[in-house]
């Protein structure tokens, strides 16, 4: 179930056995693009007919009433709701320190310079569901969407064959104040958004993880509207020393391979003892999971554990996957952390699970996957405002500066350009 690799002498092993990257396969590709088509030259129509196609109901109504949000939120188990709320201030507070402010500064002859930060007028927030219904998703989606200030902030999860959402996702949607709550899944629910139709907003920025049909048509819907990043499957790395425990790394690593058979799970520890000791923990507890077939699927496909020469070795190969999540299970993570470069969010210390962050400290658990940790971040509260630049010169500063500004034109054979400044120069 899980391969031990030395990483001095299986370095070619061992890169096929961890590479990952967002490839689509053809007949996905073509389907995603019809039905973006469909959608943009049909609208409602369009998407009430993949609807039925995929979620098996024919819906009336695509969007969810407020009488059923308002029930969801009165049945719901009251500790459920405590724990909602207090999950919801959690990630509230952290994206409030994430709140960028306009600036503006003078310059001498009557120049004012800055930058406006304005939010977003509408967002679309993508909840998956289907097999399973993730509440989480939710608050980590629309609480950096509300602390931005966006204007109008709507909801889609997928239905059931009754039309039906999880009373779990309205009883969050009723926790975070989201009103607009649509039973739309797929690639057909990314392009309604996207385009507009004649009973869905057209909106700006669409954010959430969903699976490749979403992440494609996200990706080819980005340019219309702006999107947080394209999701792959789940991955988690863990870095470990001697003082590490094998329970909780094994726990840990089953968490994260218990999402789908795609999902990667990988130790990278300096000490031959910790590796075979966490291979026999997980042989010994794999029988007691209620998802074994899963997570034995996906450690077997994408997981590994990799026995290094040191912790510095064992932070460069964490960097050369750029994980979704690393924890660090050492003695002293702060000082692990200064070796780090890549990854989407890292877990400090044995007791920092990745569940804490999947649901309840604060930071957002929308993450970049598949490596793109290298140059993507978090979904934050800075995926919801644009900034503007300002400029404000003054006709003395024109005069003092203009012909420089017209010479620069001259040199890039735009005429117009130049002719803009020198008329008002020869005017004042």
């Amino acid at each position: 179930m899980l391969n031990i690799y030395r990483y001095a002498t299986d370095k070619e092993a061992l890169k096929k056995q961890l590479e990952r990257s967002v490839v689509y396969e053809p007949d996905v590709e073509n389907a995603v693009h019809d039905i973006l088509h469909s959608v943009r030259t049909e609208g409602d129509a369009a998407v009430r007919d993949f609807t039925e196609r995929f979620q098996g109901v024919r819906l009336q109504e695509m969007m969810v009433s407020p009488e059923e949000i308002a029930e969801a939120y009165e049945n719901a188990d009251p500790a459920f709701i405590g724990v909602l709320e207090e999950a919801y201030r959690n990630i509230t507070a952290f994206h409030r320190h994430e709140v960028e402010k306009s600036f503006f500064y003078e310059e001498p002859g009557g120049v004012i310079l800055g930058q406006r930060v304005t939010p977003m007028e509408k967002a679309m927030l993508y909840v998956p569901g289907g097999k399973a219904a993730y509440p989480s998703s939710l608050l980590m989606n629309a609480a950096p969407a509300q602390v931005a200030g966006v204007g109008e902030i709507c909801l889609t999860t997928p239905c059931d064959r009754e039309g039906k959402i999880s009373p779990h996702i309205l009883a969050a949607a009723a926790v975070a104040g989201v009103g607009r709550v649509y039973k739309l899944g797929g690639a057909q629910a990314v392009a309604a958004f996207a385009y507009g139709t004649r009973t869905i907003p057209k909106v700006d920025i669409i954010t959430g993880p969903g699976n490749k049909y979403v992440a494609l048509a996200k990706k080819m819907v980005f340019g219309h509207v702006a999107i947080d990043s394209i999701a792959g499957p789940s991955e988690v790395v863990v870095l470990a020393d001697e003082s590490a425990n094998p329970d909780f790394i094994v726990l840990d690593m089953f968490a994260q391979a218990e999402h789908d058979p795609d999902a990667s799970a990988v130790l990278i520890t300096p000490s031959e003892k910790l590796a075979f000791a966490v291979r026999d923990a997980a042989m010994r507890r794999i029988g007691g999971m209620l998802r074994k077939e899963v997570i034995t699927g996906a450690l077997s496909a994408n997981g590994a554990i990799v026995i290094t020469g040191s912790m510095e070795e064992a932070c460069r190969v964490s960097d050369m996957i750029a994980p979704e999540h690393l924890e660090l299970h050492v003695a002293s993570p702060w000082d692990v952390l200064t070796g780090i470069r890549h990854a989407g969010a890292v877990f400090m210390g044995a007791y920092s699970c990745e569940t804490v962050g999947d649901y309840f400290a604060g930071p957002n658990h929308t993450l970049p996957t598949n490596g793109t940790a290298r140059f993507f971040s978090p979904l934050s509260v800075r995926d919801f405002i644009k900034h503007t630049s300002i400029i404000s010169y003054s006709r003395k500063q024109l005069l003092a500066c203009g012909e420089k500004i017209a010479s620069f034109a001259d040199h890039e054979g735009l005429q117009a350009h130049a002719e803009a400044v020198r008329e008002r120069l020869r005017q004042s």
